[in-house]
């Protein structure tokens, strides 16, 4: 088990007082057998009129915020401490039916798991499904947690990394025609080969910790994206193509959705002239084995 500390602050600057519409805030992890929160705290500046929490589709939580008044500037200061056990690779296990590659999903799961395998991206020339096969055997038999760590790796040895701040990701076509992307990027280009092979794929949104990193300060920057993968055995499989890793070793899930557009950790409207907006910043601090509780606020029931 490794304590992890978190700060994310967001801060956006205006030129002159703006009015803010609603924001939609999903910053808090999710909690499970391998990721525990003991502290968890949000702070917006200025202080929303009213702020309230829900689960969306997928059981995200997601805080929505309303403002009275203008302002020049906006933040959210979010915080957590918790409880994450690493899974690696060698604990992925897979059920003796779909050891092999292809294999199908049973009748118990198929329903719940169909929107997941469907394709989220137009690709009229199969440029995806030939990209895909290639990690497909063609001789023999082709094991399908091997095929998944191939495709990984592949991504991690064969692109260049690229940092991009816009909104949005690229197709998984261009991502394969410039060779290079940011980690949704990647991501998006993962689920599409993988849902091309027929197999469910989701999009997860969080953070990136290094957790055999001697420093206390282990890791800093922003948030991070990767792929969830259906396994009957291990259920959702994480796997990391920015980082080339397979499993959950220092990565925190916050979000995870079918689209990337769903898993937006900060969204909302303001009113006034287009200019106004000066830009936004973004800082995310981690450190392992702190014991320093985020400042107190209310929270959603746990």
């Amino acid at each position: 088990m490794t304590i992890v500390s978190l700060r994310h602050l967001t801060r956006y600057r205006y030129a002159q007082p703006v009015a803010l519409g609603e924001h939609r805030v999903m910053v808090r992890p999710l909690e499970s057998y391998d990721q525990r929160l003991l502290e968890a705290a949000l702070t917006i500046s200025p202080a929303p009129s009213k702020l309230r929490w829900v689960q969306d589709v997928f059981g995200n939580s997601v805080a929505l915020a309303l403002f009275e008044g203008r302002t020049r500037e906006l933040t959210f200061d979010s915080s957590f401490v918790m409880d994450h056990v690493p899974i690696g690779h060698e604990e992925i296990r897979v059920e003796t039916y779909a050891r092999r590659y292809p294999f199908t999903y049973s009748s118990e799961d198929m329903p719940d798991l169909a929107r997941s395998i469907e394709r989220g991206h137009h690709d009229p020339h199969r440029v995806i499904d030939q990209w895909a096969r290639r990690f497909v055997r063609t001789r023999g038999r082709t094991d399908t947690l091997g095929m998944l760590v191939e495709m990984n790796s592949a991504i991690h040895s064969e692109f260049t990394y690229l940092a991009r701040y816009q909104k949005g990701t690229q197709t998984p076509v261009e991502t394969l025609e410039l060779g290079q992307g940011s980690c949704r990027d990647f991501a998006v280009l993962m689920i599409e080969a993988a849902r091309a092979l027929g197999l469910a794929a989701r999009f997860v949104s969080g953070y990136f910790y290094f957790p055999d990193c001697a420093e206390s300060v282990v890791a800093g920057g922003s948030t991070h994206a990767w792929v969830r993968v259906f396994l009957p055995g291990s259920g959702w499989a994480e796997f990391d193509p920015t980082n080339g890793v397979v499993g959950n070793r220092g990565l925190i899930r916050v979000g995870v959705t079918r689209d990337p557009y769903q898993a937006v950790p900060i969204s909302g409207t303001w009113r006034g002239f287009p200019s106004d907006h000066l830009g936004m910043t973004v800082s995310v601090d981690v450190n392992r084995g702190a014991t320093v509780a985020p400042p107190n606020v209310d929270l959603p029931p746990h």
